[in-house]
């Protein structure tokens, strides 16, 4: 059994080591692209899956911050009808 507590921890450890190469990866920079928006949708999709069975309070935390990733940023453009540059 305590083989398997080790276990866990080495997961969740290569679990928040993905999560830092992922969020590094997000940059709108590097995501510009159709096909890297869906590579970076399908990356934090699994992560979810591997991190929905951790206890680690930091893959969930993790897991939040990549799911922030997919969504798109807002600007604001105009304020009472004026154009913000």
């Amino acid at each position: 059994m305590h083989n398997l507590g080790t276990i866990d921890v080495a997961l969740d450890e290569m679990l928040v080591n993905l999560a830092a190469i992922v969020l590094r990866l997000s940059t709108p920079e590097l995501t510009r692209t159709p096909e890297a928006r869906r590579a970076l949708a399908r990356s934090v999709h699994q992560y979810g899956v591997c991190a929905a069975r951790s206890s680690d309070p930091r893959v969930h935390e993790l897991k939040a911050q990549l799911e922030g990733t997919l969504k798109p940023s807002l600007r604001v453009v105009a304020v009472h009808g004026v154009k913000v540059s």
